[in-house]
């Protein structure tokens, strides 16, 4: 497993069944092919935990995916701890972490694609790269898009 990544979404706003029609939504914007298995996983109180979601570029090729996490709500680490060391995030936004993208790297420009349209969706939420000390906002994507591509943008701060 490679690095990976995250929409993050107001505590209080975040529900599993908006996260996946975002994603299909963003899968079928982004000209992308998305597989899913219909495998849910719950905690032991029988509360949805998470499922995931296969995006692709071809099928028939091996690389150029990335898969998805739906979290539930009660499910744990998806507390986004918001201590003001990200960069284009303001303090007082109390966060989830959700939709972990598994694989990041090799799959930027499918990524690309992917979180612009996302963030086109979801305006007021931002993708953060884990380990990274910044965020992207949909403002930022708009910037990015305007430009030639860059096949290492997720790993540059978009704020410089």
């Amino acid at each position: 497993m490679g690095t990976s990544s995250f929409f993050l979404v107001e505590r209080d706003k975040y529900s599993p069944d908006n996260l996946l029609s975002s994603i299909m939504l963003a899968a079928f914007h982004s000209d992308a092919m998305l597989y899913y298995r219909n495998e849910k996983y719950f905690t032991e109180e029988k509360q949805f935990k998470y499922t995931t979601i296969s995006i692709m570029q071809d099928p028939d090729m091996d690389d150029n995916k990335f898969l998805i996490y739906i979290d539930g709500v009660k499910n744990d680490g998806l507390e986004f701890y918001n201590n003001g060391q990200f960069s284009g995030l303001e303090t007082s936004l109390s966060l989830y972490q959700v939709g972990c993208i598994e694989d990041v790297y090799d799959n930027e420009k499918l990524l690309f694609s992917f979180v612009y349209e996302y963030l086109k969706l979801n305006p007021h939420q931002y993708y953060w790269l884990g380990g990274y000390n910044w965020v992207y906002s949909w403002e930022d994507m708009k910037k990015l898009k305007s430009l030639p591509f860059d096949p290492d943008w997720c790993y540059k701060n978009p704020q410089h």
